[in-house]
């Protein structure tokens, strides 16, 4: 039988992060630094593109602490050490760091800088690597750094490299073609108007690869999660383009038709090129969030003209075309099939009471390959019950692993395929509901209601609307931690920029930004919930309006636990709206289903009130 995505990201992570050699392996990094001439050095969770996912090679903080998340930093003195997370991650690197070795710190609270200020002795020489850090966080850090008295050194060659003897090579992953029906435009037509948004400047420095993707119509798999090849790319406004990748990497079909577009270069002459860029004194854009701060110092002290500010093409990635939203309808059709197979699976095994957490997350898998589709998972399932619901971003592995009981269990997940990316959580009662779980549950039910069915004016923001899916749980005294949505891209990353709902989203919503819409409850020790759907903002037409105003397209289909939501707390209308959700999903899903699950369909979309 095929090992399946999750089972060998799981595997391979084991092997990265391994707590029990963290004291060796720090030992080892202060060894090599105190040979360098170094008093400390920064570890970041990240590679030279601020990746989301990383290739395994790029996993220095794992390697050297255990801590597996997504977001974090290490910085290592001679005497002491200190590990940085947010608020998602607290429990998890308790669980997973030396604690003896590493502090843990919180990455908003006390921010690697403001610990270097507190921290550093006065005189020490820091070392940070320059790829692996945008110019912000460099400024924010050398601000510490004086504060202490201390001095930020940027390295040559990264001290943890030298001393990680069994590094993975870096990614080679085949760059296929991404279909012109799929991407509802040329990739010369994306290049053109990209060159036509660079104003005054003469050329732009594409270093997210999902922006290259896009922008080239490719797609890869260099990373986990997302079909990403790991590239580079200048778009100037008076000549053609160059892309930077690697030449393993590409077919003879892909390469000719890459250089009908571009001049197709190895990433190793990306500096060169620079380089000669900044002699003829030419004004070139970088990406603030993910342009190494070794480029943009390189391309300044060369004599160029470097202004870092926001990519013109992640708000033009964001705005989905009509093929991209055809598709994407059709991968959440395919997908939502999926989700009922395995919820009326769920339905009959968990009552056993031999189902555990990776069990149910390998079995959702299964049943989305089962549709011949899946390219990949779109991130690590998130498969907790009990108490490990109460985690948002929790990680099953082989040591936490529970047994399905009788309470909550929550399942966050998601599916990379050719024509979209999706991204669905569902909370669903083993057994009969306790205490407040259903107070609870219903709450969050209409902080999800509330948002699905907002509409509001052109112009406004996700932190606008961000408070809609909180005031039912307000009411009573409680919130949650995390933002109510992130963007969505289209066979691209599930987490995409910079369209989000929450207390921090600046940008103002557009027709054609997928988005999730996953408020929450998080009980500490007994137990979470979450419903998510992914949504599409459209144009509403209203009788009557004075201003053109927009509303939420549901693009999820699958059943919301109705044991769980106590009707009482329910307004008719948004009664109403369950109830019309549940006939869509029957209408869309029950001719796509095996008879069982047909069967256990049908009960879960009874109306309820």
């Amino acid at each position: 039988m095929k090992e399946s995505v999750f089972e060998s990201h799981f595997q391979s992570f084991a092997e990265l992060s391994d707590p029990a050699r963290a004291a060796p392996r720090l030992a080892a990094l202060r060894a090599e630094l105190a040979s360098r001439g170094l008093a400390g050095f920064i570890v970041p969770r990240a590679d030279e593109h601020q990746n989301e996912y990383v290739p395994p090679g790029a996993e220095r903080l794992a390697w050297l602490t255990g801590f597996t998340g997504s977001a974090g930093a290490a910085i290592v003195l001679a005497d002491k050490a200190a590990l940085f997370v947010d608020g998602r991650y607290t429990i998890q690197a308790r669980e997973q760091v030396d604690t003896k070795l590493f502090s843990i710190c919180d990455l908003v609270a006390d921010p690697p800088s403001r610990w270097i200020s507190r921290e550093a002795p006065r005189g020490a020489a820091i070392g940070y690597d320059p790829w692996l850090h945008t110019p912000a966080a460099v400024e924010a850090l050398r601000k510490g750094a004086d504060e202490a008295g201390a001095k930020l050194i940027a390295v040559e060659t990264n001290p943890i490299d030298a001393i990680w003897t069994d590094r993975p090579p870096a990614p080679c992953a085949p760059v296929v073609l991404h279909a012109e029906k799929l991407a509802g435009e040329s990739a010369a037509k994306k290049l053109a108007r990209i060159a036509q948004a660079l104003g005054k400047a003469d050329g732009l420095v594409l270093s997210d690869p999902h922006a290259v993707a896009w922008a080239f119509n490719i797609r890869g798999g260099d990373v986990a999660h997302t079909p990403l090849p790991l590239s580079w790319a200048i778009v100037s406004s008076a000549k053609r383009p160059s892309l930077y990748i690697e030449g393993a990497k590409l077919s003879n079909s892909v390469r000719a038709a890459l250089e009908d577009l571009a001049d197709v270069r190895e990433p190793s002459a990306l500096v060169a090129d620079l380089e000669l860029l900044a002699r003829e004194k030419k004004k070139l854009l970088f990406d603030a969030a993910t342009a190494p701060e070794k480029l943009v110092a390189l391309y300044r002290a060369r004599g160029g003209a470097a202004e870092v500010g926001a990519d013109p093409t992640a708000l033009m990635k964001a705005k989905k075309n009509a093929a991209e939203l055809r598709g994407s309808r059709a991968a959440h059709i395919r997908d939502g099939a999926a989700m009922v197979e395995f919820l009326a699976w769920f339905a009959t095994e968990a009552p056993k009471g031999r189902l555990t957490e990776i069990g149910a997350a390998q079995a959702l898998e299964t049943f989305r390959r089962a549709t011949g589709k899946l390219k990949e998972i779109s991130f690590g399932t998130i498969s907790a019950f009990g108490a490990h619901a109460a985690l948002p971003h929790y990680r099953v592995t082989e040591t936490s692993d529970a047994k399905i009981g009788k309470g909550i269990y929550l399942v966050d997940s998601g599916a990379q395929y050719v024509d979209g990316t999706t991204d669905i959580t569902r909370t669903t009662i083993v057994g009969a509901p306790k205490g407040d779980m259903r107070d609870k549950y219903t709450r969050v039910l209409k902080g999800h209601i509330a948002i699905a069915t907002a509409v509001f004016p052109q112009g406004t923001t996700g932190a606008q609307i961000d408070s809609y899916a909180r005031r039912a749980l307000w009411e009573v005294g409680t919130d949650f931690d995390h933002g109510t949505g992130h963007g969505v891209g289209a066979y691209l990353s599930v987490h995409e920029g910079p369209q989000r709902i929450s207390k921090l989203g600046g940008v103002a919503l557009e027709p054609g930004m997928i988005l999730s819409n996953e408020p929450g409850y998080y009980r500490e020790g007994a137990y979470g919930i979450r419903i998510e759907n992914l949504i599409v903002v459209e144009e509403r037409k209203i009788a009557g309006a004075e201003r053109k105003m927009l509303g939420f397209e549901m693009i999820t289909f699958a059943p919301i636990d109705t044991a769980l939501v106590d009707a009482r707390l329910m307004t008719r209308g948004e009664i109403t709206w369950l109830n019309a959700y549940h006939k869509a999903v029957w209408q869309k899903l029950e001719g796509k289903v095996s008879p069982v699950a047909r069967k256990w369909l049908k009960a879960a979309t009874k109306k309820v009130g």
